[in-house]
């Protein structure tokens, strides 16, 4: 008789969980009533100084002293080795551990460093994550599926699992990066939570009653645990900006085609009209722009047909930084979806963060967009364009039940007709919204439209289990394609961030989501605000939020 799916998942679970070394195990960990912030000083106690000295250096520092001999590569990976350990242990953030082949990968780097006197690459020594759709050869993927355990992408036998590499991951190691974990995500990639019948729930490490965020909540986990300082999600629909925001951390979100795809793993894989992009979370703003920048001095549009020729633009970045100093950047604060009002902390973040732009010189204008209902259901259609097909086959090769926040329903498989209009409506929409934008030059005193708009990325600073009401805040960005960043504001304070008295909901999903608010359940979160600017400004984008980041806490 054929194992039960339920025995195939713990077995999975088991085998990765027997790859940490027993002097790296934690007996008992804490239930979230117990601890509930497992970052800081609760994680600290189990490493040993240097190793806290390693893991809490932010990613450029680190890449300094492994270039320049002061640290080892093979040092720095067996700290961060360790850490990814203990944080697994603590919030189930991995989903593959490849501890004994990143030594090796490390140990060349240290070879190579001492027979050539400089580093491998612009990333030299530093231990790299990866969310689980990129390709590692050698190592399985099987994106949260029980289906696709001992298969590539569900396909048995074909042993390319042995050999293959995602375009990204080739790339990675041409620049000196060590990869050693691949992170969680939930099964279909089609979720604000990180939930599969693998890993079981990817919890948030500053607040155990909370979402790590989805889908990239493996990697928002890690690095909020410093299990890692830098990695790389994916995001069709908020997937990296949810688990940056809910997480306290730098998140990018670029526009299609700035950064390679190309061999990936994928739920939906050929769907027109709205990608998934690959973008980088990180510990600092400083990381999120020495990943984009090492990334494109690989040329990566000689080698995916789809990212377009545009190598990282120092002079737009200058420029941005140039107002920033002179007090002329413009914003704008969307405070208000139409569709969902932000709890009570997004409200205070939002509030916080305009007053010291002013307070700064720079001018902040209201954001009164065309619907942004309207680009939410123009995303949902294209989203569901195969009738959930895909995915339940992926299902199926297993038997296994979807979790319950999943979004996945079966529903009538759009036509060639369904799909074109769809399409239409989407470049309509973005037509409107660049001519909406392309208006506010009239408001800014400026003469230039706005440099950017302020948002929350969602209603929540992080979702409460099975209750991510909406994505109403984030996908309207992938509609229309547009640069985002994360910017770390502020944490929730029960004392403070009251809920709302006499709040008159302007629909069941608002109505739903003030619901979930609790001042003492969300005590302590992160609460995070994103940063967006117009398609293909990702040196710009990253040059305002980091300024944003500067201006909030000095």
């Amino acid at each position: 008789m054929a194992p039960d799916w339920r025995q195939i998942a713990s077995e999975k679970r088991d085998s990765v969980l027997a790859l940490i070394p027993e002097e790296w195990r934690v007996p008992a960990p804490p239930s979230a009533e117990e601890q509930r912030d497992v970052t800081g000083k609760y994680i600290q106690q189990y490493l040993d100084p240097k190793e806290i000295e390693i893991t809490e250096t932010e990613a450029t520092a680190i890449v300094e002293k492994t270039s320049s001999g002061q640290w080892t590569a093979v040092e720095v990976t067996k700290a961060f080795c360790h850490r990814s350990a203990i944080a697994h242990q603590l919030v189930n953030c991995l989903h593959e551990i490849f501890f004994d082949a990143a030594i090796e990968s490390a140990k060349e780097l240290d070879q190579y460093f001492a027979k050539h006197k400089k580093p491998m690459g612009p990333l030299h020594g530093l231990p790299v994550s990866l969310k689980d759709q990129f390709h590692v050869k050698g190592v399985e993927t099987h994106m949260g599926y029980v289906g696709w355990i001992g298969t590539f992408q569900g396909e048995k036998g074909t042993g390319k699992e042995k050999v293959y590499e995602s375009e990204m991951v080739k790339e990675l190691r041409k620049l000196g990066a060590v990869l050693y974990v691949k992170t969680a995500v939930p099964h279909t990639l089609m979720c604000g939570e990180t939930t599969n019948n693998i890993i079981d729930y990817c919890w948030n490490p500053t607040n155990r009653n909370l979402s790590a965020g989805g889908s990239s909540g493996g990697e928002g986990a890690l690095i909020a645990l410093k299990g890692s300082v830098l990695g790389f999600g994916t995001d069709i629909g908020g997937s990296i900006r949810i688990p940056a925001a809910f997480n306290g951390l730098f998140g990018l979100r670029p526009s299609t085609g700035r950064l390679p795809y190309e061999g990936m793993a994928n739920s939906f894989d050929g769907a027109p009209s709205i990608l998934s992009v690959v973008g980088p979370l990180s510990t600092s703003s400083a990381g999120l722009k020495l990943a984009v920048k090492s990334i494109l001095q690989t040329e990566p549009w000689h080698h995916d047909p789809r990212v377009h020729p545009i190598a990282w633009r120092g002079e737009q970045e200058e420029a941005t930084r140039k107002l920033a100093q002179e007090k002329k950047l413009t914003f704008a604060v969307l405070k208000h979806d139409g569709n969902c009002a932000p709890h009570p902390p997004l409200k205070r973040a939002l509030e916080e963060t305009v007053q010291k732009l002013e307070s700064q010189g720079h001018k902040v204008i209201e954001w009164q967009p065309p619907s942004h209902v309207k680009l939410e259901e123009i995303c949902y259609k294209a989203w569901n364009y195969d009738g959930g097909e895909d995915a339940a086959k992926a299902f199926a090769l297993s038997g296994e039940d979807h979790k319950p926040n999943i979004m996945f329903e079966r529903t009538p498989v759009a036509d060639a007709t369904e799909i074109m209009s769809n399409q239409v409506a989407k470049r309509d929409a973005e037509k409107e919204y660049m001519e909406y934008w392309n208006s506010t030059s009239e408001l800014t005193g400026t003469g230039r439209p706005v440099d950017a708009v302020i948002s929350p990325l969602a209603p929540f600073a992080a979702a409460r289990p099975n209750k991510y009401t909406t994505s109403s805040y984030s996908v309207w960005v992938n509609v229309l394609d547009y640069s985002s960043a994360i910017v770390p504001v502020t944490k929730v304070d029960k004392n403070v961030d009251k809920a709302y008295t006499n709040f008159k909901p302007v629909s069941e999903v608002d109505e739903k989501t003030q619901a979930t608010y609790d001042p003492e359940i969300y005590d302590g979160a992160h609460v995070s605000l994103q940063i967006v600017c117009r398609r293909l400004e990702e040196e710009k984008v990253l040059a305002i939020s980091d300024y944003v980041h500067q201006t909030i806490h000095g």
